[in-house]
């Protein structure tokens, strides 16, 4: 766990792209806030190797918002009943429920869909925001930080050089 957080401080004080780190926490939090099982997860799995993210920072959002995902299940749970039962929907929930592919995909479950719905919508708000987290971090917290006499001190001893050789 210490050489996850490691390797993100690292990305975060390189000269890496924000976006990278932006669609991992993304990525991340699609993963985190639906249930770990759920199939969309191999699809969300299969676009976080695909695509050149930060997988350090991807795993840690995964864990970070699994934590917070319990707190959202009441909300999700009556978003997914609400779409589930809304009676304009009810033959299409049914025609697809009579294909082997959709069971497995288990949309008929309620926090599976609401989850799935709430975090789709709030993707890219959370891309933006954490590009922007991440670029305020960079322009300000990284300078001040790199300013501090103990930093540069710290700069100069064997930890750092450590810090310093991780992958």
């Amino acid at each position: 766990m210490i050489d996850l957080l490691a390797k993100i401080f690292k990305a975060l004080n390189s000269d890496s792209n924000p976006w990278q780190i932006a669609f991992a926490v993304g990525l991340g939090f699609i993963m985190g806030m639906s249930p770990f099982w759920s199939p969309h997860n191999l699809i969300v799995l299969l676009a976080a190797f695909i695509f050149r993210i930060h997988l350090a920072t991807f795993w840690i959002a995964v864990a970070g918002f699994s934590g917070i995902a319990y707190m959202v299940d009441p909300y999700a749970d009556n978003l997914g009943y609400q779409i589930l039962t809304h009676s304009d929907l009810q033959q299409t929930w049914t025609a697809l429920y009579q294909s082997d592919f959709w069971r497995f995909t288990k949309f008929n479950h309620t926090v599976t869909l609401g989850m799935l719905v709430i975090s789709i919508v709030a993707f890219i708000p959370v891309v933006v925001f954490f590009r922007i987290l991440v670029s305020q971090y960079r322009a300000h917290i990284l300078t001040w930080f790199n300013r501090l006499k103990i930093m540069q001190l710290l700069k100069a001893s064997k930890v750092y050089e450590k810090y310093q050789s991780l992958p």
